[in-house]
């Protein structure tokens, strides 16, 4: 059993890299135009574990709640990887407590003042002033949704 913590925006799991797990790959750009040939493809294998888990001590999985990430393709029920050894930089996609609540939001950094920015004009920025406690849990390096 692996933990899990529940909040009202995300769902934290932590992985399971005791197993590798293998399935077929195969290594030629799927056309998402016109179909290719079939005997060009050549089946390899891919350890999923080994291709999106860098740093397994700090790796970590949150479900989405939510659709304020949705401009760039993150939507509710998505499954995010998180590394939490990953530096925290302006632009990047970031799991973020502020004042106790979390959030996924884009990190804008202007001059001296931070912002977490939603990718849906429905949600206004947040600005990260003295006045709140902010702390980034890690920096979203993949998003895997069911379809």
């Amino acid at each position: 059993m692996h933990p899990k913590l529940l909040t009202n925006t995300l769902d934290f799991f932590t992985p399971s890299i005791t197993t590798r797990v293998e399935l077929p790959f195969y290594d030629v750009g799927i056309q998402a135009g016109f179909p290719s040939p079939a005997d060009d493809f050549i089946e390899l294998s891919i350890d999923i574990n080994k291709e999106y888990i860098k740093n397994r001590d700090f790796t970590f999985f949150a479900k989405v709640k939510g659709h304020s990430m949705k401009n760039v393709g993150i939507f509710d029920g998505d499954l995010l990887i998180i590394d939490k050894s990953i530096e925290p930089q302006d632009n990047k996609i970031a799991i973020c407590q502020v004042d106790g609540d979390f959030t996924v939001k884009r990190i804008k950094i202007d001059n001296d003042t931070v912002w977490l920015i939603a990718e849906n004009e429905a949600y206004d920025p947040i600005k990260v002033t003295s006045d709140n406690e902010l702390m980034i849990w890690g920096i979203v390096v993949a998003s895997i949704k069911k379809f």
